[in-house]
């Protein structure tokens, strides 16, 4: 029975590109695949057709012997190329790398792998995280080789193809119908193999260093903000490309305030003289002092709020407030003369009632209706 045109199959015309045969392929392998039509031994014999004309038509040297012998051209004397039962072929990787989303493996292997991003720990003060800073940091980290130009192999030297894999990094085990990649065992997914390493690195490929980089802190950053130094990271393997530096900001406690989001946040102690009688007192911020008034009758915990005295976020436009927590406080260490006049001035309170202290009031005839329902 002759066999079918490859372009046929694929519902391609002879002038297809490469995209196109591969696209082609990927909608009809998902529609014949035999996972998808269990016990169709048609939809099974449908896919290797389909499978085999790709193998030959996403070749370009197949391709061209096809388009110029047929099917001759590509047999597997003059072409070195399976009947349709082989599922073996170099090729079968893309049927699940491409239409499968790569979920026995993918592309891996090559061995010029992607350095490693690193972590650098900022500790900066309050003031200079709302100000921001330019700040020089010193880090290790591995560099290219410049005595093997970061191939690990002995200068004048180069590293061999792995005649396992062949330089795919990858092999495959057949498993029944499924063909499975793994990596290489001989070369470890690198694609060749250093017979001479490179005295300096041992062969890595890299060396350890330190180096000194300059890192913009934008004002405004926060503790967990991170800044991002693209190719400042690991070295890769065997000349890949670096990795990037994240320089992780941590922001030290201050004595004073503490930061939440866009605001300040102080507590301010005054006398009782101050909060029964009012009055105005200086209070800090980041760039310098203000005063704030205090009302007369003030109670402890009242809050005061400042606004723009804040911190203005690195993702926002404008600054928070400075919030003030007043806490009153009790006199320590009194003298006796102190304590008379304290005793005087309570007789005085005494005499006025409920009027001087309002909340104790409250309180105590909230106690007393409590007592009295719980009988005791």
């Amino acid at each position: 029975m002759p066999k079918r045109d490859y372009y046929e199959i694929l519902e391609v015309a002879r002038n297809a590109s490469e995209a196109d045969v591969k696209k082609a392929f990927r909608r009809l392998a998902m529609k014949h695949h035999p996972d998808r039509n269990t016990g169709d031994a048609g939809a099974e014999a449908k896919f290797k057709e389909i499978k085999l004309a790709y193998d030959v038509l996403s070749d370009a040297k197949k391709r061209t012997a096809y388009d110029q012998f047929g099917h001759a051209g590509v047999e597997a004397g003059a072409g070195g190329f399976g009947g349709p039962g082989d599922f073996g072929g170099g090729s079968f990787q893309d049927i699940f790398g491409d239409v499968f989303g790569d979920i026995f493996g993918g592309r891996g292997g090559r061995g010029r792998g992607r350095g490693s991003d690193l972590r650098y720990d900022l500790s900066l003060t309050l003031e200079e995280a709302v100000a921001g800073k330019d700040v020089k940091i010193r880090i290790p980290t591995l560099v290219e080789c410049q005595f093997c130009g970061g191939s690990g192999a002995k200068p004048g030297t180069k590293p061999k193809t792995c005649p396992t894999c062949s330089g795919t990094g990858q092999v495959r085990m057949q498993q029944g119908f499924f063909s499975i990649q793994q990596t290489c065992p001989q070369c470890r997914g690198k694609g060749h193999i250093i017979e001479e390493s490179c005295p300096h690195c041992r062969g890595r490929g890299r060396l350890q260093e330190e180096k000194t980089l300059s890192v913009k802190v934008p004002p405004g950053v926060d503790t967990g903000d991170r800044i991002r130094l693209a190719g400042e990271g690991e070295r890769g393997e065997h000349g890949g490309t670096p990795g990037d530096l994240y320089v992780q900001v941590q922001v030290q406690e201050h004595p004073i305030f503490t930061r939440e989001g866009s605001h300040l946040y102080c507590e301010v102690p005054i006398g009782f003289v101050v909060a029964a009688l009012g009055g105005d007192m200086e209070v800090p911020t980041l760039d310098g002092k203000v005063s704030l008034r205090i009302p007369a009758g003030t109670q402890t915990a009242k809050m005061f709020r400042i606004r723009g005295k804040g911190v203005k976020p690195v993702r926002e436009s404008v600054s928070g407030d400075l919030i003030c927590r007043v806490l009153v406080e009790t006199p320590i260490n009194l003298t006796e003369r102190q304590k008379e006049l304290l005793r005087e001035f309570d007789g005085h309170m005494q005499e006025g009632g409920s009027r001087h202290s309002p909340q104790a009031s409250t309180w105590v005839d909230g106690v007393k209706s409590f007592f009295e329902k719980m009988g005791f």
